[in-house]
Formats: C-alpha cells, structure tokens, sequence
C-alpha cells in the first residue's frame, strides 16, 4: 500500500479522483462523510502513506495501523465512483491488523525496545487472516456460478478479444473455448484454491497457481496493485517452519532478535483477550454472512445492483450505458435537459449511468441545483439504457417516475425496470 499510494500520486489519480469533481456520490449510510477540501484530501493521502509505512517498518505500530485504517477507510468513503473490491479488502484487512501484534519480530519497534520480541501467537491471530482470504476466494467463485459466465462465458469473451494483439497469446485469446477454458478454470480456481493451500502436499503446487493466476490477471486487466497484494497475502498458508526460516535469515542480516532478546509467547489479558475473541467472532460473522444480502432482493443482480457491492464479485460483467437527464417545473411544464457534463467527471458519469443508487443520487443533486434556480419544486425523471454482456440496450429505470419522489434506503427499488 505504501507502493500503491505513491503510484496513485504520480499518476494524478488523486487530482482526477478526488479534487477535480464537483461532486461526489456518499455511501447510504455514510452521507456524514464528508469531502476534506483539495488540502484536506492530500493530507489524508499523505496519513495514509505515513500509516502503510509504519506498519511496514513496524514503527509505532499501532498507531501506524490505526491511521492508516481511518485515513484508508475515509477515502473510500468520499465517492462510490471509486469503489473496487480490492480496495473493500485492505480496509478489512487494515481493521484487522490493528488487533494483531504484527511488530513483534522483524519491527523498528523490537530494536527500539518499545515492544516484546514475539515468538508465538495464539493460533487464531493466524486463522482469521486465512479465513478472511477464504471468504473471498470461496464468495469470488460462488459469484460466477451464473449462467453468463459457465455457460456463456460473459464477459470474459468481450474482453479477452480485445487482447488480440498480446504478445504470443494473442492469436488464442481471440478464440471463444480460451474463453470458455479461463471462465471454467477460474470458477475451479476460486473454489479450491485455499484448501489446497492448507494441504502441505499440494501447498507448493497451489502457490504457484496463485501467483501465474494473478499474473495472468495483472497482464491482461487493469487491476492495479490487486494480484501483487493477493499473491504476497496468500503466503500466510506457508507453514511455521518456512516463515522461520525465512524470518531468521532476515534477523541475522539486520541484526534483528539477536541474542540478548527474550522470546514470550502473546496472549494479552484473560479480560482484553475474551473482549477481543467477541470482536473478531462478530466482524468475521459480519464477513460471512452480509455478502449474502442480495437474495433479499428480487431481478437480477447484475441489472439492479442491489447487494452487489461488498460480496467479492470481482470482474463479473461488462455493463455500458448513456443516461438523460430531465427537469421539469411543474408551474410552467416546461421541461429542459440536463448536460451531463456540466456536473460529473467522465468516470463518475460512466459509474452513475448503470447503478440505480448513483442515479437516484444524482437526482437528488439536479433538484436541489434546480431548486437554487428559483424552481421550487422541480420534477427529475430520467431515460436511461443500459448494456449488459453485450445484449442489447435497454431501458434501466422507468422514465416516468419522478426520482425525486422516492426515497434512498434497504428496501427494493421498484423503479427500476426488468432486466432483459
């Protein structure tokens, strides 16, 4: 992450992301977070470098963790434009860290004096994190037991086709069964891959899937620093015996736990540890079960999105669309349309147009715009069509409703139209 952060910087991507919009479009629930300022943002960006690096290091390692989860975390939150599963999966996993004493060998903290040079740990310090990884593996394949993927190989027949000029490969990619044979083999992968992990016989075999399957995902999709992040976090499954190994040819290169160090064991207090045992037990419930909240929901998931962020569905679909926007004022029945552009970024227009909760929003916005105009109670509908998988375009939401009529909360939308 302290790679990530730096790489996201250079890029401008903090700029284009979070300081050119006029907008931005809050999590239910989350409307009080609210957006810092151009200099607020950076100095979020910058906390969150200073947190990565000193767990990194593990230099004042708990508040390295604490802020590097708030200021993470917070970002996150600003725009759901921006939402990706991998980014869901470091705030989890930077909650967790924040438990765990990772600083207890090869830290800035340990030279110093200022914490315990740690030998062991209880083993469910090592298990939650294996679970975690598990629950989004194991949901990651569950999510592509739909008839797209098995049995049409959608969407990954749009987008390997659009590799044709790939080095060596990509004459094959162009092919529909190359398609059909990633879709099935990442269906298998997805689903077994942790329990071959946890088999010591299979286990260095396992490894090499996870990292040729990452690379492979790295090479032909844009996901940033994911496979680099799944790859190192899979080496959790390596049995005690090889992270010794590897730790203490560390330790005699830095002179890290040399001799004068007293090993213990952690544990913490009976009371902190049982408080700390609810905690996790409650989060990893959490974890299992609120993926799950999209079968409360009637359609198809893919078209109405509901419940479809926050439950490891990751690359699932191609979904393009084009919406327009009209305000009407009810005293004069004059109608006029609204230009996109005037409002969104091209990534936030391009996110919004197929994600009923983001149009809802934006309507909320165009009204209280409106409103400032000197309309007071200005009528929002909108004409949207919308792709998926490459079937034809159809209309996403029904254009006669009034958005600003209905309301944002749990219950299903019954504004938007029938998947196709």
């Amino acid at each position: 992450m302290s790679y990530s952060l730096i790489r996201f910087t250079l890029k401008g991507w903090i700029e284009e992301q979070y300081v050119l919009p006029k907008l931005y479009f809050p999590y239910y629930g989350f409307e009080w977070v609210q957006h810092p300022g151009a200099l607020g943002i950076y100095c979020l960006f910058g906390l969150a470098f200073l947190g990565a690096t000193g767990i990194l290091l593990g230099y004042y390692y708990r508040l390295s963790a604490i802020v590097f989860f708030l200021s993470f975390t917070y970002i996150e939150l600003i725009d759901k434009t921006n939402y990706l599963n991998h980014y869901y999966f470091v705030s989890i996993v930077a909650f967790l860290i924040i438990w765990l004493p990772l600083n207890g060998r090869l830290s800035i903290d340990v030279w110093r004096g200022k914490s315990a040079y740690i030998e062991t740990v209880p083993a469910w310090m090592v298990n939650v994190i294996k679970l975690q990884l598990a629950i989004v593996y194991c949901y990651a394949g569950m999510a592509k037991l739909n008839h797209d993927w098995m049995i049409d190989a959608l969407p990954l027949k749009i987008w390997l086709k659009a590799h044709v000029d790939f080095p060596l490969l990509g004459v094959l990619l162009a092919k529909d069964w190359v398609a059909y044979f990633f879709s099935w083999f990442g269906v298998i992968y997805d689903l077994s891959i942790v329990f071959f992990l946890m088999y010591r016989k299979t286990r260095p075999f396992a490894y090499f899937f996870v990292v040729s399957f990452h690379l492979m995902t790295w090479l032909l999709f844009p996901i940033g620093v994911f496979p680099w992040v799944m790859i190192a976090f899979s080496t959790i499954f390596l049995n005690e015996q090889a992270h010794e190994k590897i730790l203490r040819k560390v330790s005699s290169t830095f002179h890290f736990g040399e001799s004068g160090e007293v090993a213990v064991s952690y544990s913490g207090t009976s009371r902190s540890s049982g408080i700390l045992h609810w905690v996790m037990i409650l989060f990893m419930a959490f974890q299992l079960l609120f993926p799950w909240r999209y079968l409360l929901y009637p359609g198809n998931l893919f078209w109405t999105e509901e419940g479809y962020r926050f439950s490891w569905r990751v690359m699932l679909m191609e979904k393009a669309g084009y919406a327009t926007f009209y305000v009407t004022n009810p005293v004069t029945s004059n109608r006029s349309q609204v230009r996109n552009s005037d409002y969104l970024t091209q990534k936030q227009e391009i996110m919004m147009v197929t994600q009923p909760d983001m149009i809802w929003q934006y309507a909320q916005i165009l009204e209280k715009d409106y409103q400032l105009k000197g309309i007071k109670d200005p009528i929002v509908t909108a004409e949207v069509y919308v792709t998926l998988n490459g079937r034809r375009s159809q209309q996403l939401i029904d254009p006669r409703v009034d958005l600003t009529t209905v309301s944002e909360d749990f219950a299903a939308k019954n504004w938007i139209l029938s998947a196709p």
